[in-house]
């Protein structure tokens, strides 16, 4: 009976050692760009090719005329400034500019409906420009997006929705601004989504490889979604309570065992 326990005891006490060792292990493939050696100094990789957005339905764009008379555009310059109404947007808030309506124009004060639809941020002020011309002396036009939104999920430090400064956002940028991966992030499976004329696009990236630098996907467009799968570590640590609780009983019991082996 004592060597019995003794056993019991001993195969107790390797299963507590074994399960407090699964629930610290995880495995950390932390690095960016893994396949650049570390004896290597420099190394040139391809730039991806980066596509100016074009403008689509539900964009805001900010649009501001500038003229030698800063009386004669302010009509035109309040109106293009209102705030649009969350809910008639994809965004979170209210946004002030001009909404793009499903047709793709936008209207302005004296200048009319205007077809910015398919164009780049470029071209459609080069159009407004032609057309303010019409009415106003030498003007100048501002225009930009006022709601390029790029959305972070998953394991990132601060997962959310942002309106990024301006159009040339790559991968990268989104998730510096989503405070970088956590630890339990992939690295090596970071998911774009987008939406391509009323189709989801589905691409994943390797950030542990240069060849991210050739993706289509490195640049994001206005609305894309990045999202950073967990990893198996991330599994682990959703059940490490069950699994801590499992480990302190198996330890209580051995020393318990233990205990009464020696009291005997």
């Amino acid at each position: 009976m004592k060597k019995y326990r003794q056993s019991l005891a001993k195969g107790l006490i390797g299963c507590a050692i074994a399960l407090t060792f699964a629930s610290c292990a995880s495995t950390r493939n932390v690095p960016y760009f893994e396949n650049i050696p570390d004896s290597t100094k420099e190394k040139t990789v391809a730039n991806a090719i980066y596509k100016d957005p074009v403008i689509i339905p539900d964009d805001i764009l900010s649009v501001t005329i500038v003229t030698i008379d800063p009386t004669t555009s302010a009509p035109v310059n309040q109106a293009a400034n209102v705030p649009v109404s969350a809910s008639s947007t994809s965004t979170t808030s209210s946004v002030p500019g001009l909404l793009v309506d499903k047709d793709g124009n936008i209207s302005l004060p004296i200048i009319g409906i205007v077809k910015v639809g398919g164009l780049t941020t470029f071209q459609a002020k080069a159009l407004l420009k032609e057309k303010a011309a019409q009415y106003f002396k030498d003007p100048d036009v501002q225009l930009r997006f006022a709601n390029f939104k790029i959305t972070v999920l998953g394991e990132v430090a601060h997962p959310s929705s942002f309106i990024m400064p301006n159009e040339k956002i790559s991968v990268l940028d989104a998730i510096g601004m989503a405070g970088d991966l956590t630890i339990y992030g992939r690295r090596e499976n970071v998911m774009v989504i987008r939406d391509n004329d009323g189709k989801r696009e589905l691409a994943r990236l390797n950030l542990n490889s240069t060849d991210l630098f050739n993706s289509p996907y490195f640049y994001l467009k206005q609305n894309d979604v990045v999202y950073v799968e967990p990893n198996k570590s991330k599994i682990v640590q959703a059940d490490a309570s069950q699994t801590l609780i499992i480990t302190i009983a198996a330890s209580i019991t051995a020393a318990l065992l233990v205990l009464l082996i020696r009291i005997h």
